[in-house]
């Protein structure tokens, strides 16, 4: 199938968009393997992370945009939390349709000139643009638990940025290993009704299923997962592991985590149909 574009997947979904980061190329075939076997769409998303972790973007990025095309669903390829607009503008140039710029750490109005700047030259080249507008913090920066957006001040946002989706603050939090987050349902309804752009939602996995479900019926649309699948990888992995002390084929224990994430990906996007 043709590489789909992450604005066609958001536009056409009825529910809500799984958004799942990619860590290497076994993680690549699982979430679209999991997207196959849902028949649902799917998101991979690159974070500068990753690409620091392979020391460059070009040989992930050409991975993960083989696996999209080769799938049987529509599946987008996603840079997401680049901080660098020299990483977006390489991520443009591999053929990576859609970028999430964080400037949430500067001060807000150096975040929405700076995010604007890229917006427009993105939109230039047919390149969808995510953003969030943060505050200075720790680690969660605007995801932090007790942050929260304030609606009147993501339109304006919004407007100034001409962002085509917007990441908000309301109670979920990065790389959170328990699923007790408590979000802010009435607020999400708010910020909905306000904004014209899609909202985002990170740090998913810290969110109980139940949640996620009210998230997307209250007009969460695309949904970030990262912390939650790679769980789910090294358990599989330390599973095997501990089942056979002889093995030493890579391939025998990471197919066992391969497998492990493209089931909890079918599953979650069972999850944000409704």
């Amino acid at each position: 199938m043709p590489l789909t574009g992450i604005g066609d997947i958001v536009r056409d979904a009825p529910a809500g968009v799984g958004a799942f980061n990619v860590i290497q190329l076994e993680h690549a075939e699982a979430i679209v393997a999991g997207a196959e076997a849902a028949g649902a769409p799917v998101v991979l998303q690159i974070s500068e992370n990753c690409v620091r972790y392979h020391g460059a973007l070009a040989p992930i990025a050409a991975a993960s945009l083989a696996v999209a095309r080769a799938a049987s669903v529509p599946v987008a390829v996603h840079l997401d939390h680049a901080t660098d607009p020299a990483l977006v503008e390489e991520a443009v140039e591999l053929g990576i349709g859609s970028v999430m710029f964080d400037a949430s750490a500067l001060p807000d109005e150096e975040n929405a000139a700076l995010t604007a700047e890229v917006a427009a030259r993105c939109h230039g080249r047919g390149v969808w643009v995510e953003a969030e507008l943060g505050e200075i913090g720790g680690k969660d920066g605007v995801h932090a638990p007790g942050v929260r957006t304030r609606p009147h001040e993501a339109v304006e946002y919004v407007a100034r940025t001409g962002v085509d989706a917007l990441a908000v603050a309301v109670g979920s939090s990065h790389a959170m290993t328990t699923r007790d987050a408590v979000l802010d349902l009435a607020l999400i309804a708010e910020l909905h009704a306000a904004l014209p752009v899609p909202l985002v939602l990170h740090g998913s996995s810290g969110v109980p299923d139940d949640t996620l479900r009210e998230a997307v019926r209250h007009g969460m649309k695309k949904i970030n997962i990262a912390t939650h699948l790679n769980k789910a990888f090294t358990r599989a992995i330390r599973d095997h592991l501990a089942a056979d002390e002889k093995v030493v084929d890579p391939r025998k224990y990471v197919k066992a985590g391969r497998t492990a994430v493209a089931g909890e990906v079918a599953r979650l996007l069972g999850v944000l149909r409704g």
